[in-house]
């Protein structure tokens, strides 16, 4: 199962990088909000999945990584990124844009890592550290993608982009790429919290 999970968040992955950003419209913000979520809701748990407690998971060597501390960088990186300021300069700037892809991905595998990787000591506790961890994560992308999905005002840009074909104003192309935080961030996140929670609540009690 690990080495499955891996691989598809390989291919996940791939599929972001190589063919949707370099072949869509990089001025797309709902364009950008997929290769977003593909990264940090769909490669980054498998990948993590595929890597928990393997010698490549890097949890172990660090112990500050917690499911709150890596829920606070995940809350950073994502609201950071969508700064309109930044937004323009990551369509803009091939090197601004493969470091936002690379910070999304890090701070989604340390996200997903905290609360499913390192020793079998203490997992529980990180189990259930991790409910909270992925819940408020769930919260912070709700609040974003409600926000973008709902501002009054033009956040990026002002005329049409294309988005895998389709025709979109400025404003219909944000409050797409609002709807695709809301149904699929939001929903992983909240799914894997609801998911530690059901098997932390399952798990056997320790025999006294």
């Amino acid at each position: 199962m690990r080495k499955a999970a891996l691989v598809s968040g390989l291919v996940v992955l791939f599929a972001a990088w190589a063919f949707l950003l370099p072949l869509a419209d990089r001025s797309s913000f709902s364009v950008h909000m997929i290769a977003h979520m593909g990264v940090v809701a769909g490669a980054a748990p498998l990948i993590a999945i595929g890597l928990s407690g393997t010698r490549f998971d890097f949890l172990s060597n660090l112990p500050w990584l917690t499911p709150l501390t890596a829920s606070l960088i995940e809350l950073f990186a994502v609201w950071i990124w969508h700064i309109p300021a930044l937004r323009s300069l990551s369509e803009t700037s091939s090197l601004i844009a493969v470091l936002e892809q690379l910070i999304f991905l890090c701070a989604g595998l340390a996200l997903w890592l905290s609360c499913l990787g390192g020793a079998a000591t203490g997992r529980e506790e990180r189990r259930l550290g991790g409910t909270f961890g992925l819940l408020f994560t769930s919260m912070h992308m709700t609040l974003l993608g409600a926000l973008l999905t709902l501002s009054p005002r033009p956040l990026y840009g002002d005329g049409e982009v294309s988005c895998l074909g389709v025709t979109l104003s400025a404003a219909v192309d944000r409050q797409a790429g609002g709807v695709v935080m809301l149904l699929v961030g939001a929903a992983v996140y909240l799914a894997g919290g609801v998911a530690l929670l059901a098997r932390t609540l399952n798990a056997p009690l320790p025999d006294r």
